[in-house]
Parts: structure tokens; sequence; C-alpha cells
């Protein structure tokens, strides 16, 4: 007697569709990936390399050129730029104490935007791509020791500094705890390579030798670091 009246559910049926696959954990990745991808290929394009022959520009000095060198530093590590690189252009541009101020700006900056990118776009993907006992493991670790984990990596670097925050990301670790850990742990070593920047035009200068020193012992300490966890890594993880 009476037509059925089309429920509400029916109509939104294919908006809610769409909007489950838009929101879906492998169309996020694939925009993490095309948002990485972007930021790389316009790196390429930039050459961020130049700052190092050319310098800044003559017209940013003073604070403002720091903190734009920050800004630019965050978004050159999320495009998967060396940090090295960026920490010897910040020591050459700005000198020790305002390059390292800089540098290190950059890399919690770069470190909190890579570290959200991966959590809102990429966990849950990345979580199903990388299911196994390895990540597991690292998980766990990450889980119950991100702080202490975070702070040895960061001391003693072995891990690329994007793959971590990634990493980092894909875990059940906390963002405030992860930031204060990369900002802690950076400080030695982006300090011995801004202060190598800063000296690069004296290379016998005693300060230029101890900061290369304490790069070299660093990488040293991080490969014996990288090892045992990657042994503790392999005891932890669960047998089948």
């Amino acid at each position: 007697m009476f037509d059925p009246v089309p429920t509400a559910r029916s109509a939104a049926g294919p908006a809610e569709r769409l909007s489950r696959v838009l929101l879906s954990p492998w169309s996020r990745f694939s925009l993490l990936v095309v948002v990485l991808l972007g930021a790389a290929s316009t790196m390429l394009l930039f050459e961020p390399q130049r700052l190092l022959a050319s310098g800044w520009p003559a017209q940013l000095t003073g604070g403002t050129a720091a903190m734009l060198f920050g800004l630019a530093y965050g978004a050159l590590t999320v495009a998967f730029v060396p940090r090295p690189l960026l920490n010897i252009a910040a020591g050459a541009l700005f000198g020790a104490q305002t390059g390292l101020a800089a540098a290190l700006a950059g890399t919690v900056l770069g470190a909190g935007v890579s570290f959200m990118l991966g959590r809102v776009l990429g966990q849950d993907a990345l979580r199903t791509l990388l299911r196994g006992k390895l990540l597991t493991a690292a998980d766990g670790v990450l889980s119950r020791h991100g702080f202490r984990s975070v702070l040895a990596l960061r001391l003693f670097p072995g891990v690329p500094f994007a793959a971590a925050n990634y990493c980092a990301a894909t875990s059940r670790m906390g963002a405030p705890p992860f930031l204060l850990a990369t900002g802690l742990g950076s400080i030695p070593n982006t300090a011995a390579y801004v202060i190598a920047g800063s000296e690069a035009a004296s290379p016998t200068s005693p300060v230029f030798l101890a900061a290369m020193g304490f790069i070299v012992l660093s990488a040293l300490g991080g490969a014996l670091v990288a090892w045992r966890k990657r042994h503790r890594l392999g005891r932890d993880t669960p047998r089948d």
C-alpha cells in the first residue's frame, strides 16, 4: 500500500563505503608514501647541499636566519636529507652556539613531524605489513623502555634518523618521551658536527680534531650498541 521509505543507511551507503576506503590503513599509508616521495623529490631538485658552497642568503641574518634554518632543517630531515650534512652546514653558517641551537630545534621538529606522519598515516598498515617476530620484539622494547631505547639510538647513532622515527611511530611509544629522548640524546653528536662545521676552515685545529675524534668514537659505540641490541631482540623474540 505504501512504498517503503529508503532508510538513511541505504542512502548513505556509497558515502560510507567511500569514507571507509579513504580512511582505510592502506589508503593512509599510500598518502604517506606520496608525501614522502614528493618531499624527497623536492629536496633533490632544491639541492640543499648548495648551502655549504653558496652560504645563507645575505638578506637573512641573526635570529631570523637561525629560526628559518631550523624550520628548513626539520623539513629536510623528513625528506631523508642526512643530518650530518645539515649539522655541518649549521656550524659553517651560524657558528657553534647559534648553529647548535638551530640544529637541535630542527632535529626535534623533524622527528616530531616524522613521528606524527607515521603514527597517523602509516601505523596500522605498517604494523600489518611488518608483522613478525622482530617487529613484535622491537615494539615490546619501545613500549616498555621507549625513552631509554630512543636515547641510546640518538646517543650512539647507527640507525638512520628517519628510520628510527618511523619505527617508533609504528610502536605504542608516546610522543612526549620520544621527543624528549630525541632532544637530549641528539645533543652530543649534533654538537660535534656543528663544531666541526664551524671549524672547517681550520682542519688542523685542536677543536676540529677533537670534534672529529668524538664523531668516530660515537660511531664505533653505535656499532657496538646495535650489535648488542640485535642479539637482545633475538633473545626476547617469542618462539613458536
